[in-house]
C-alpha cells in the first residue's frame, strides 16, 4: 500500500506543544489506523499535528477528492472490519458535501468517528470573509438527525473527553457514525503543558447483550414448539464464529432461513435450509415460506413490518413473531428508517449474535436434540434454468446474470469479497459461503456511494488473501468515480465492474409504470433518463485516474478475456475498471410497490 511520509520527519518523541497535538495523540491511542479526508483550512492545526507530530502514521491520512468519498471510504472499511476509521470534514461546507454519505452510513449502522471543524467560534479571531462563511452557530445540527451522537467542545480537556466518548459510542451496538466538531482556534492554541489523556481501558464500548434470561427462555419455548420455524437473518456481524453459530441454530431448530441482499452475507446461500436466494425485495417464494411458518425469529431484520406486510397483506401473521434487535435506540422520528410497525409476540432488546449464543447455550444445557423436519422446507421446484451460455451465440448482448457468471469464472480459484452489487443483481448469481463473501448495500439507497465504499473495502482487505470486487451500476459509478483515484494513489488492489445499461434504469421503470397507469406511451420512458449521446467513456475515465481501464465490452465473446486480464492485474496489486454494456432488465423480487 502506498504511504506518504513527511519530507522532514518529526523528531523522536516530539513535544506535545499544541492543542491539536493532544487530539492527534489521542487518535493514535484509540488505534484508528487511517483518517480519510479532503483538505480544509478549518482543521489545518490538526492536519499539521498528524504530519509533524505523528509523522502521518497511525492514523495515516488518506487523501480523497471529495468529502462524500472520504465518508464512503470509511463506510466500506467498516463493512469489512466492523471498526471505525477517522474522517475529517472541513467546516460547514465540507460537512454539507458529506451529508449523503453520512446518511448512508447511519442507515447501514456502521461505526465511524467523524471529526469536523468550524472557523473560530470567537468572532474576534475570524479572518475577514472566509472564516465568517465557514463558521456556524450549531454545525452539528446539519446532521444531528442521522448520527448517533455529536458534540462541539470548547476546551482541550473537553475535546479529549468528547473524542473518547464518541469512540465508545460509535463502537457500541447499534453502531452508527458520531461527529465531534473542533474549533479551528482551539486546535491552534499552544499548550502550557501536556494535558492528561483519558485512561482508555476505563472507557470501552458497551458489551453486547444477549437479552434478558426470561425473554431468551420464552423465545426458546416458542421455537421448540414450532413445527415450521423460520429465521429472518438481517444485520449481523462478519464474525466467523457467529456465522457458524447461526448455522448451528438453524440446523438444531430445523428452521428455514431467509436472508437479505441489502445487508452482508449472513448464512451459506446454498445450504439446504436456505431455499430462496437473497434479494433486495422479498421474492414471492420467500413470502410463501413466511405464510407457511408457525414461528419466525427475526435477527435485526431490515424492515420487519414491511416484510410481513408484503407476505400477509392486511391479514395478521399466523406465526408467532420474535424480533431481536436493539435498533430502536437510533430511531428519532426525523428519518423513517424505523420502517413499518411490526406485529411481534416477543420483542427482545439484544445484539442478534449475542442472542443466538445465549439461545444455543440454553439448548446445549438442556440437551435438546436437533429437530427433525422431513417436510420443512418444502422440496425445491424441479424446474431448472439453463446455464448462462447454453444455446446463446457468443456475439449476443450480455445480461446481468451472464456478467455475474463470467466474473465468477474469471475469479475461479481466488478468494474474493463482493463489496457491492447493483440493484438488479440476483442472489442466485453469486453463492455465499462465509461472512466476507458479500458486504451488502449502502443503507440509504442513494447513488454515488459505490466507488468510495469499494475503495474502503479494498483498504480493509489489503492485508488479506481476498480480492475486493465491486459490481456497480453506471449511474452510481459516474456520480462517485473520482473516489477511485484514492485506490490508485495508495496502491490498493480493487476490481470494479460497471454493469452499464446506459440509463438511470430504476427511474425508467418508474416512468413506465406511471405511463401504463395513465394509458400513455411507455416508449417515452427513456426521456430524461438515458446516459447516452454522448456515451461516457468509462475505461478512459478510469485510466485518467490512474487505474487500468477495460471496455466498453458489448458481447460475451469479449467478456471472458477482458475479465481474465483485469483479474490478473488486480491480483498483481492494481486497481481496474471494466465497463460492461448490459441489457436492461427487471429487478428480481421487486413489485410495482416495492421498487426503489
Amino acid at each position: 500500500m502506498g504511504v506518504e511520509r513527511p519530507t522532514v520527519p518529526p523528531p523522536p518523541n516530539p513535544p506535545m506543544a499544541w492543542a491539536s497535538d493532544a487530539v492527534a495523540e489521542l487518535l493514535r491511542r484509540l488505534e484508528l489506523p487511517y483518517l480519510s479526508l479532503n483538505p480544509g483550512a478549518s482543521y489545518r492545526g490538526l492536519h499539521d499535528s498528524l504530519v509533524n507530530y505523528l509523522g502521518n502514521e497511525r492514523p495515516q491520512m488518506l487523501l480523497c477528492l471529495h468529502e462524500e468519498h472520504a465518508v464512503a471510504l470509511a463506510h466500506g472499511y467498516a463493512k469489512v472490519t466492523e471498526a471505525p476509521l477517522a474522517v475529517a470534514l472541513h467546516s460547514n461546507v465540507g460537512l454539507m458535501h458529506a451529508t449523503m454519505a453520512l446518511y448512508n452510513a447511519f442507515c447501514d449502522r456502521v461505526p465511524m468517528l467523524v471529526l469536523g471543524a468550524t472557523g473560530p467560534v470567537d468572532a474576534a479571531l475570524r479572518r475577514p470573509w472566509i472564516d465568517w462563511i465557514h463558521t456556524s452557530a450549531d454545525q452539528g445540527a446539519l446532521i444531528r438527525d442521522y448520527v448517533k451522537w455529536d458534540d462541539q467542545p470548547a476546551s482541550v480537556a473537553a475535546a479529549l473527553e468528547a473524542i473518547v466518548r464518541a469512540n465508545a459510542i460509535t463502537r457500541s451496538y447499534p453502531r452508527a457514525p458520531v461527529y465531534v466538531c473542533l474549533d479551528a482556534a482551539l486546535q491552534e492554541r499552544p499548550l502550557a503543558h501536556p494535558p492528561a489523556l483519558p485512561d482508555l481501558a476505563r472507557h470501552r464500548p458497551l458489551t453486547p447483550s444477549g437479552g434478558d434470561g426470561a425473554a431468551v427462555a420464552a423465545a426458546a419455548e416458542i421455537l421448540a414448539r414450532a413445527s415450521r420455524p423460520l429465521l429472518l437473518i438481517g444485520r449481523v456481524s462478519r464474525d466467523a464464529g457467529a456465522w457458524e453459530a447461526r448455522v448451528e441454530l438453524a440446523e438444531a431448530l430445523g428452521a428455514v432461513v431467509l436472508t437479505d441482499l441489502k445487508v452482508g452475507a449472513s448464512f451459506p446461500s446454498r445450504h439446504r435450509l436456505h431455499p430462496v436466494a437473497a434479494a433486495t425485495f422479498l421474492p414471492e417464494a420467500a413470502a410463501e415460506l413466511l405464510r407457511a411458518a408457525d414461528a419466525v425469529l427475526a435477527l435485526d431484520w431490515v424492515d420487519l413490518g414491511g416484510t410481513l406486510t408484503t407476505a400477509f397483506g392486511e391479514d395478521p401473521p399466523a406465526a408467532k413473531i420474535i424480533s431481536v434487535s436493539g435498533d430502536f435506540a437510533l430511531h428519532n422520528g426525523w428519518s423513517k428508517d424505523h420502517f413499518a410497525l411490526a406485529p411481534t409476540d416477543l420483542a427482545i432488546d439484544a445484539h442478534p449474535d449475542a442472542f443466538v449464543a445465549e439461545l444455543l447455550a440454553r439448548r446445549r444445557a438442556g440437551g435438546q436434540a436437533p429437530a427433525p423436519r422431513p417436510d420443512w422446507p418444502p422440496p425445491p421446484d424441479p424446474a431448472a434454468t439453463a446455464p448462462w451460455g447454453e444455446g446463446t451465440p457468443q456475439g449476443g448482448p450480455i445480461t446481468l446474470a451472464e456478467l455475474a457468471a463470467s466474473l465468477r469464472d474469471a475469479l475461479a480459484g481466488r478468494n474474493s469479497c463482493l463489496v457491492r452489487v447493483p440493484l438488479g443483481w440476483s442472489g442466485d448469481d453469486w453463492p455465499f459461503a462465509g461472512p466476507l463473501d458479500y458486504l451488502g448495500q449502502d443503507g440509504g439507497a442513494g447513488l454515488g456511494s459505490g466507488p468510495g465504499m469499494a475503495v474502503g473495502g479494498a483498504l480493509a482487505l489489503a492485508q488479506s488473501d481476498r480480492l475486493a470486487v465491486a459490481v456497480l451500476g453506471d449511474g452510481d459509478f459516474l456520480m462517485g468515480a473520482t473516489a477511485l483515484w484514492t485506490a490508485a494513489r495508495y496502491r490498493l488492489a480493487l476490481l470494479v465492474v460497471v454493469a452499464n445499461n446506459r440509463s438511470f434504469l430504476n427511474d425508467e421503470m418508474h416512468q413506465e409504470r406511471v405511463a401504463l397507469a395513465r394509458e400513455r406511451a411507455v416508449e417515452n420512458r427513456w426521456v430524461g433518463q438515458a446516459i447516452s449521446d454522448p456515451d461516457p467513456d468509462l475505461a478512459t475515465l478510469a485510466r485518467s485516474l490512474g487505474l487500468r481501464g477495460f471496455g466498453p465490452l458489448d458481447t460475451r465473446a469479449q467478456l471472458a478475456a477482458s475479465l481474465a486480464e483485469a483479474v490478473a492485474a488486480v491480483a498483481a496489486g492494481a486497481a481496474a475498471v471494466v465497463d460492461v454494456h448490459v441489457l436492461a432488465g427487471a429487478y428480481p423480487g421487486a413489485s410495482a410497490e416495492g421498487q426503489a
